[in-house]
């Protein structure tokens, strides 16, 4: 069927044939899609097909000595918590949103606020499934097809269509994490914070307020609690119920946020016992935020920087920011552990990880990008493909050095409006 289709950011959408899929034999111009939570234009494929793993939403096996669980590609990470937390055992790696399928979590090899311990979500995928147009079904690991599994691992939907997957999943008491918020005041702190915090906590993610002169900014760390306590969980909650004519993320809503943000948190900082969904998933309670930035959309910006020479570029960038006037309320800091993603196009690698969601002002948002570049590539960083929707070539082409033998991998009936942009196919 016909159906006009836009990214999670909003900033356009297009015309799509869309199909349930598989079969995947003999289609053309096609692009797996899972539940569309990608910000810019990794998701869409104008003009061509998109490959619904709709109807991909069983698990297959699980076995409860090895934490093992395979799946179909459709089954969202939401639903994994839900169902296996009650049991012991929580995804290894999860993102900032539930509501993200299988097949997305490896083709995007998303990772979490536990870098530093457990890796990628890619990292805890032991085999999968590729369906290719030419009508073969491939079973990929770290010992069967391993160039392909590799492709595939962050291959951002472009090698083939994954049906389904083996992924770890690791051993917990319940749901609950024991967590704790300390308050830091600029960029170096943070990095103290960080290094002494990695060795002891598993989950390490902070909030930084990009208006502020320093940095400042809230430290949050957790480990999977002993607490055995089986919640009762509540769906729903606040939403955006349409659009707004102009965008609420404005320079005066953003600075009077990150005020109130802060002091909040400051006023409960401290240690506490925190159920999974408010700590990994903290905007999901918000059904629709993204409307909330206008029916022009946002631009979500993810960089990474090497740790050596971060720091001083990382207040760069922030100075950068606040000039603009274009602050972000939602301004996530991290740094990644020692290792680099499994995948050829794996965003994760060492060094400081900074995302930030920028309401679209056209080429005033633009020309920032622009100058923010610069800083990144001087410093020897990138940014990440699977949240980006402007990116030049020359930038993915210097971060993703890998991308010149990934062609080999590639489904040639698959693309992109990333792809065509970044890769020119």
């Amino acid at each position: 069927m016909k159906a006009l289709v836009g990214s999670f950011g909003r900033l356009a959408a297009s015309d799509h044939e869309f199909v349930i899929a598989p079969p995947v034999e003999g289609v053309s111009n096609a692009l797996p899609r899972g539940l569309g939570s990608s910000y810019g234009d990794v998701c869409l494929n104008p003009g061509g097909t998109l490959l619904s793993s709709a109807g991909l939403t069983s698990y297959l096996a699980f076995d409860d000595t090895t934490g093992l669980l395979e799946v179909e590609a459709g089954v969202t990470l939401g639903e994994i918590q839900r169902d296996f937390a009650p049991r012991g055992f929580m995804l290894s790696v999860t993102p900032g949103t539930q509501f993200v399928t299988v097949g997305g979590a490896i083709g995007n090899d998303v990772h979490g606020k536990n870098h530093h311990a457990l890796g990628t979500f890619g990292d805890n995928v032991i085999e999968l499934t590729l369906a290719r147009s030419d009508g073969s079904i491939t079973n990929c690991s770290r010992t069967e097809n391993a160039a392909t599994f590799g492709a595939t691992i962050g291959g951002l939907g472009l090698t083939g269509f994954i049906t389904k997957a083996k992924i770890r999943l690791q051993k917990v008491a319940g749901a609950y994490l024991d967590t704790e918020t300390i308050i830091f005041n600029d960029s170096s702190e943070f990095l103290k914070l960080s290094d002494e915090s990695e060795s002891k906590w598993q989950y390490i993610v902070s909030w930084i307020d990009c208006t502020s002169k320093h940095g400042r900014g809230v430290f949050m760390r957790g480990n999977n609690s002993a607490d055995i306590r089986v919640p009762e969980i509540k769906l729903g909650g606040p939403a955006v119920p349409f659009t707004p004519p102009i965008s609420l993320i404005n320079r005066l809503s953003v600075g009077a946020f990150n005020r109130l943000y802060f002091n909040l948190n400051k006023a409960k900082a401290g240690s506490s016992k925190t159920h999974y969904i408010p700590y990994f998933y903290p905007l999901d309670a918000v059904k629709n935020w993204n409307l909330a930035y206008g029916p022009k959309g946002f631009y979500q910006y993810q960089l990474v920087i090497p740790r050596i020479g971060g720091e001083a570029a990382l207040d760069e960038i922030l100075a950068i920011i606040r000039a603009s006037g274009q602050g972000s309320f939602l301004a996530v800091l991290k740094t990644f552990g020692a290792t680099t993603g499994p995948g050829m196009l794996s965003f994760a690698r060492p060094g400081i990880t900074l995302a930030l969601d920028f309401t679209n002002y056209g080429a005033k948002t633009l020309e920032l990008f622009d100058r923010l570049d610069k800083v990144v590539l001087q410093a020897g960083g990138t940014l990440n493909p699977s949240k980006d929707a402007r990116m030049s070539r020359e930038m993915f082409e210097v971060g993703f050095p890998a991308f010149s033998s990934f062609d080999q991998y590639r489904d040639p009936a698959f693309s992109s409006a990333m792809s065509r942009r970044l890769m020119g196919w």
